[in-house]
C-alpha cells in the first residue's frame, strides 16, 4: 500500500511541476499582457514551491521503507526547493524591480535549471517504480 501511495504522490509531484512549468507559466505569458502575467506569476511561484516542498517530502516519507535511494532523491528535491523559494525567488523579484536585466536573466536561468533538474529527478524516481 505504501508503494502505491509513494508512486501516486511522486507522479503528482512530477505532473504538477511539468504542468506548472510548461503549461501554466507559458499560458499566462501568451494569454495576458506581460505586466499582468509577471505579477500573476510572482504571486503563484511561492505556492508552486510550497507544493514541491510538501509533495516531495511526502513522497520521500512514503518511499523510504521500500526504496531509500528514491526517498533520498525526493528529499533532496524538497530540501533544495527551500533556498530556491526563500532566497532565489526574492532575488529574481528584486532584479526585476530594479531593472537589472542581466542579473534577472542569470537568476531566472538558475531557477529554470533547478526546476528542470527537479523534474528530471522526479521522473527518474518514477522510472524506478517499474518492475
Amino acid at each position: 500500500m505504501l508503494t502505491a501511495a509513494a508512486l501516486l504522490v511522486t507522479a503528482f509531484l512530477f505532473g504538477g511541476m511539468v504542468l506548472y512549468s510548461f503549461g501554466f507559466a507559458a499560458f499566462l505569458f501568451t494569454a495576458l499582457p506581460a505586466e499582468t502575467a509577471g505579477a500573476t506569476i510572482r504571486k503563484a511561484f511561492p505556492w508552486f514551491y510550497l507544493f514541491v516542498i510538501a509533495t516531495a517530502s511526502l513522497a520521500a516519507l512514503l518511499s523510504f521503507s521500500n526504496d531509500a535511494f528514491s526517498a533520498a532523491t525526493l528529499g533532496l528535491i524538497a530540501l533544495t526547493t527551500v533556498p530556491t523559494r526563500q532566497w532565489l525567488m526574492p532575488a529574481i523579484n528584486a532584479a526585476t524591480d530594479s531593472g537589472n536585466k542581466g542579473r534577472f536573466k542569470a537568476l531566472h536561468g538558475a531557477s529554470v535549471v533547478i526546476t528542470l533538474v527537479h523534474i528530471g529527478l522526479a521522473g527518474w524516481v518514477l522510472i524506478r517504480f517499474l518492475p
